[in-house]
């Protein structure tokens, strides 16, 4: 009996025990979170002090992340950083390459044929006069990655420092990118006025081959961009005033020494002069 009695009275307290427990838990679940902020710590921005974040919100706002959260650093960050700056550096540096102006060469090659006409004043008045319509050739080379324009060949030739025909020539071409085109351009020349002693040289049969020396003055001027650069050069030539000649291109140091072919040589073409 005795045991039985104590058996009671330990049951009695450990449910006296347990329904003060579940009183407790049921109390302090009925009162609200509340957060306690002291010198060191600051109220959570996003859940108001509840503890708790609003209802549809879940995925848009973010309770207690500590800023060591690897999470917020992403550790591919430099990497891709470091990537975007080298793919701007490469674009800036191949723009640089592929449109930085470069040189455009035009290359005098000589006197491609010669085609005289001789006219013979009949009058006290008026002198001999020889007539040369002279075909140049030129080689323009386009070092650039991009196309440019030929604008116009501007031409002159001079005999003895004095100018004896001209001509220009406009729109000629395009050149593609690290091109070369060959242009023939001919220049009329007249050979008079204080000149006209050269008639006699010019069409003395006695001589076979009546070479002088003019000087061919050639200017480029070509376009890109919307920018226009000019090229010269200046070569002396010898030329036949006395036969119509097709020439093969030879070569010195100091002057192109032109070798007449014979088979296109004919003798100079008379014109009376009615004045």
């Amino acid at each position: 009996d005795g045991v039985t009695s104590t058996e009671s009275m330990r049951n009695g307290l450990v449910n006296n025990e347990v329904h003060n427990e579940d009183g407790r838990g049921g109390d302090v679940s009925q009162f609200p979170y509340v957060e306690f902020t002291g010198r060191d710590s600051v109220t959570c921005p996003t859940c108001q002090g509840t503890g708790r974040i609003p209802r549809g919100q879940e995925n848009q706002l973010v309770a207690l992340i500590p800023y060591s959260d690897q999470r917020l650093r992403p550790r591919r960050t430099k990497l891709y950083v470091m990537a975007s700056v080298f793919v701007c550096l490469l674009l800036s540096g191949l723009a640089v390459f592929f449109l930085f102006p470069r040189s455009i060469d035009a290359k005098y090659i000589g006197v491609k044929s010669a085609y005289v006409i001789c006219s013979k004043a009949y009058s006290i008045k008026k002198k001999h006069m020889v007539y040369l319509n002279i075909t140049n050739t030129l080689n323009i080379t386009n070092n650039n990655y991009y196309s440019v324009e030929v604008e116009n060949i501007t031409a002159q030739v001079q005999l003895s420092k004095t100018v004896i025909g001209k001509a220009r020539l406009n729109n000629i071409t395009n050149i593609g990118p690290l091109d070369m085109k060959q242009i023939d351009y001919t220049v009329p020349t007249i050979i008079a006025e204080e000149m006209s002693y050269m008639y006699d040289f010019c069409t003395l049969i006695s001589i076979k081959v009546h070479n002088i020396v003019l000087m061919m003055q050639v200017t480029v001027t070509t376009t890109y961009f919307g920018h226009s650069e000019q090229i010269s050069q200046e070569r002396y030539q010898y030329v036949d005033c006395g036969r119509n000649t097709t020439y093969q291109l030879g070569q010195s140091e100091y002057l192109n020494v032109l070798q007449p072919q014979h088979k296109n040589r004919k003798r100079c073409h008379w014109r009376r002069n009615p004045y």
